[in-house]
């Protein structure tokens, strides 16, 4: 027999049936701002959507049921599938439904790129795993449009919102996903370390098609329809199209080994591949595969910085949703000082990210003005370098003020915990964003010379600020034997100065101020919760999260 031993009281409900763009002012007003207003109808549909129970149940699922590799069917004949639960496919097809995947590309109209990153902003709070086969679908594009006779056959696919997981050739598909294949075993980031060679077929360059042989030590998500994937020809490191079926119909000759063991992003599958003489279309020059992948890799990066501003909105939303609800020594944790200390400072942190990621989004559309093309070139590693950074540390802040009920995988924490590290890893890890920061200031001189014009404008008022833009300034005349040392120093202090300015723009004044008297501190170092302003905190957590 059971009987009941206690009441259960003070447990925090289930956060859901809210709408993440509507309850969200920072994204809200900088869709207005940076003219994507026309977006607006479907961000507050897709915002509710994405808030419900049934579809946040549905990264849960699909990260609980891990993908299965099948190298072979029953009969013994070579497939190499990836099997995956149904809850992957319905968030793709939610992807794939809004046009995450192309929306820039097609509807190519001011605030497209704003349009899209807000919606991948959301959807990044409820699934990160799927957001992979759908950044690289998203950054392929304009590469391959680059291809006019091979994007001619291709765009109808790349710009169909309809979800296909079946695995047939692309021609007997509605729609097609994009992969990229870079890293080998004895590389890593270093991919001018390469092995895999290329043989031409009939003919050479540009067009021509190849026969691949060699691996790859990560392949993102091989179940997409094609990869561009790096190769070695004589003329040096070439990019390449790599279809999973040859035009003949017969599967191409990409053998997947095996899927990664990884600490996160579980939904998702990463591979190790094999190409035995597979099938490739060159993409770009010859020898230049780096630089054209390159193209892709700029997009892809925004991505990561969204992700994880996304993450970080996501985890505070939870910590704020239980400190409202949690009660500890007689009061809610969310009145007592010192919490509602760590949450303002963690709300201060999500703005300053999301203003960024919004901010960098918009740069994406002016491709030819010098003063976007820096914000692109140069603040996009940077942000990639910090946001992806404070991630890792935000999320497990997040965590601690649920307490053991956040150290448990029936909760959410856990898995956004486990997710945070990926965003900082892929497509570049620390060193290699801010060395690539140090090389893109090299490279765009005229255009951070007008960033940094742009961020003394906006700090003139402001003391704390104009001595993080001073210093900046400062940096440039390091001896360049030192730079390279001093890299992460410079990119903190440039990312700070960039959030500082846009909080001082377009965040309330006073919200502001905190944002940069905290980051400008000594004394407040790396731990959430040490803002110096209690009376301030309120406010700032009312705009953060009003319900």
């Amino acid at each position: 027999m059971q009987w009941p031993t206690h009441e259960v009281t003070n447990q925090v409900p289930e956060l859901h049936d809210y709408n993440i763009f509507t309850t969200d002012i920072a994204l809200a007003d900088g869709v207005r701002r940076e003219q994507a207003d026309w977006h607006r109808e479907n961000l507050i549909r897709f915002g509710a959507e994405l808030g419900s129970e049934e579809v946040l149940r549905l990264g849960d699922l699909a990260n609980r049921h891990v993908p299965e590799l099948n190298t072979h069917d029953r009969l013994g004949n070579r497939i190499d599938r990836v099997e995956f639960h149904p809850s992957w496919h319905e968030l793709l097809r939610l992807l794939r439904r809004e046009g995450l995947h192309a929306l820039p590309w097609m509807q190519p109209r001011a605030g497209a790129h704003v349009a899209r990153a807000a919606g991948y902003f959301m959807q990044s709070q409820v699934e990160a795993g799927s957001l992979c086969p759908t950044t690289m679908t998203f950054a392929a594009i304009p590469v391959l449009q680059n291809e006019l006779a091979l994007f001619a056959e291709l765009q109808p696919k790349l710009f169909s919102c309809v979800h296909d997981p079946r695995d047939l050739p692309i021609a007997q598909k509605h729609s097609m996903l994009i992969g990229m294949g870079m890293t080998e075993k004895q590389g890593g980031s270093d991919v001018r370390a390469n092995t895999t060679a290329a043989r031409p077929l009939n003919g050479e360059g540009r067009g021509a098609a190849y026969a691949l042989t060699g691996h790859k030590w990560f392949f993102s998500a091989p179940m997409c329809d094609a990869h561009l994937v790096l190769a070695r020809t004589d003329a040096g490191l070439s990019c390449f199209f790599v279809p999973r079926w040859r035009p003949d119909g017969s599967k191409n000759a990409v053998l997947v080994q095996r899927l990664k063991d990884k600490l996160g992003n579980r939904s998702n599958s990463s591979s190790e591949v094999e190409f035995q003489d597979a099938y490739g279309v060159m993409v770009g020059d010859e020898g230049r595969g780096i630089p054209t992948i390159i193209e892709m890799a700029n997009h892809t990066r925004l991505d990561c910085v969204i992700g994880s501003a996304a993450l970080m909105r996501q985890a505070f939303v939870q910590a704020a949703h239980h400190a409202r609800h949690r009660s500890a020594f007689g009061r809610h944790l969310a009145d007592q000082p010192l919490m509602r200390n760590v949450l303002s400072d963690l709300a201060l942190e999500s703005e300053a990210a999301t203003l960024l990621m919004l901010r960098l989004a918009r740069a994406f559309e002016a491709p030819h003005d010098p003063l976007e093309r820096a914000w692109r070139r140069i603040a996009t590693p940077a942000a990639k370098f910090w946001i992806c950074k404070r991630a890792l540390e935000f999320t497990g802040e997040c965590m601690e003020i649920w307490g053991g009920n956040g150290y448990v995988e029936n909760a959410p924490m856990a898995r956004m915990y486990r997710e945070a590290p990926v965003n900082s890893i892929w497509e570049g890890s620390g060193n290699v964003m801010c060395l690539d920061v140090l090389r893109a200031i090299e490279r765009e001189a005229e255009g951070f010379s007008l960033l940094l014009d742009e961020l003394g404008s906006v700090a003139a008022a402001h003391p704390g600020l104009h001595g993080l833009v001073t210093a900046l300034r400062n940096d440039l005349a390091t001896p360049p034997e030192q730079r390279e040392m001093l890299a992460r120093r410079f990119v903190q202090r440039l990312v700070l100065a960039v959030q500082g300015s846009l909080m001082l723009q377009h965040a309330p004044a006073a919200v502001a101020d905190a944002f940069i008297a905290s980051r400008t501190d000594a004394e407040c170092g790396r731990v959430y919760g040490t803002l110096a302003a209690p009376a301030l905190q309120q406010n700032i957590l009312d705009r953060a999260w009003p319900l």
